[in-house]
């Protein structure tokens, strides 16, 4: 029989990182290895504009009104089953969904995607925090994280003997045939994809272009995104009178279209868990000019050609290696074959052979047979 899973999302005001991710990963594993998977998605909300009602694996649509409707949804859906491996995403919701299966021996493992360190921001998310800590993190089957520094600072902070695994995540592929966009201009334009929120730091990437604009008349800025900090980004362009030179995009389903009509990509983050949109523009073969955070970009960017890494609240490093692009970018566009090249680990192919190997050594380790899974033989094979 094959493994049976269920990957939770978390209900979410939008159909972005997490929520494709596990949408990508699961139609891969429900079409290619469907005999080997047997997989179900559980979302929690229904996001406008997003047709979800083809999938390959199973949907279990719900839509969720508050926390105690969150913990009963979770119950109802996992005891309504069988599951070899219950997935979820982030800490607090892994808590929460731990305590939901209080009376059943259920193997849960957490799927990380951001900075742990950071998300404790209110009361509630201290208690689950805490709760994961002291409760539920024994008693977990797997830790999966999308970043191998991620990983280890949970780790840190939080040691265990729960096995952690890195499990990418997947960078979906553009039909990059019918975006040929000519580049012979003088003008240098940098893009930035992410919601407008404070986390993505757009507001650090706009000071800094403000001030590298004063020296390099032929550059402009694309920021590519929507979310709660849109007016704030516009009352900060405005503010530095960037409005003919910063320009803010939506391109809610393929940011593709900017990404091909840019030269190079600069990611301002504070803070992320892997940094998906720097992969998707590797996908354009774009150059990297991004902060240091955690975590993420130093995983990425691990090669030259690939782009440059500079120091958090170092505005005058980020505005040189800026400036430095602008001055070489005959140059640095001649590795743009190497960059696309080098994303193609994290094809989506790829990325669930990593998944798949995880899933069946974590369950391995709990007890759980394997005998009936061929993927579980094939993993061997690829691990000796």
């Amino acid at each position: 029989m094959p493994i049976k899973l269920l990957y939770v999302v978390s209900p979410t005001s939008c159909f972005a990182g997490v929520e494709r991710v596990i949408d990508e990963v699961c139609s891969e594993m429900a079409t290619k290895h469907r005999s080997e998977f047997d997989v179900d998605v559980l979302f929690m909300t229904e996001y406008p504009g997003v047709d979800l009602s083809e999938r390959p694996y199973r949907l279990i649509q719900r839509n969720t009104k508050g926390k105690f409707d969150i913990l009963k949804c979770l119950r109802e859906t996992i005891f309504a089953e069988r599951y070899d491996l219950v997935i979820v995403p982030q800490v607090e919701m892994t808590t929460v969904a731990w305590f939901a299966c209080l009376g059943r021996q259920q193997r849960i493992a957490a799927y990380l995607h951001g900075n742990p360190r950071l998300e404790r921001t209110h009361i509630k998310a201290k208690i689950l925090f805490w709760l994961m800590q002291v409760v539920v993190l024994p008693r977990l089957t797997a830790i999966f994280g999308v970043a191998p520094k991620q990983l280890a600072a949970f780790k840190t902070m939080y040691p265990s003997e729960v096995p952690h695994y890195w499990v990418p995540n997947p960078v979906r592929e553009f039909d990059t045939e019918n975006l040929d966009v000519d580049k012979s201009g003088e003008a240098v334009t940098f893009v930035n994809v992410g919601r407008y929120d404070y986390q993505k730091g757009q507001d650090i990437l706009i000071t800094a272009f403000a001030r590298l604009a004063a020296d390099r008349p032929n550059t402009r800025l694309v920021l590519v995104g929507y979310g709660s900090d849109e007016q704030k980004l516009k009352d900060l362009i405005s503010e530095l009178n960037m409005e003919s030179r910063v320009f803010l995009e939506n391109h809610p389903v393929d940011p593709g279209p900017a990404l091909a009509a840019a030269d190079a990509y600069v990611a301002t983050s504070r803070w992320e868990g892997w940094g998906l949109s720097i992969c998707e523009a590797l996908r354009f073969g774009l150059p990297i000019v991004a902060t240091d955070c955690e975590f993420g970009p130093s995983d990425i960017i691990s090669d030259d050609r690939v782009g440059q890494l500079v120091p958090q609240n170092d505005q005058f490093a980020l505005v040189n290696a800026m400036a430095d692009l602008c001055d070489h970018i005959q140059e640095i566009r001649l590795d743009a074959s190497f960059r696309r090249e080098y994303v193609k680990r994290f094809n989506v192919e790829n990325v669930v052979h990593d998944h798949a190997a995880a899933i069946v050594d974590a369950l391995s380790k709990s007890g759980a047979s394997m005998a009936a899974s061929p993927f579980g033989k094939l993993v061997s094979a690829r691990s000796n």
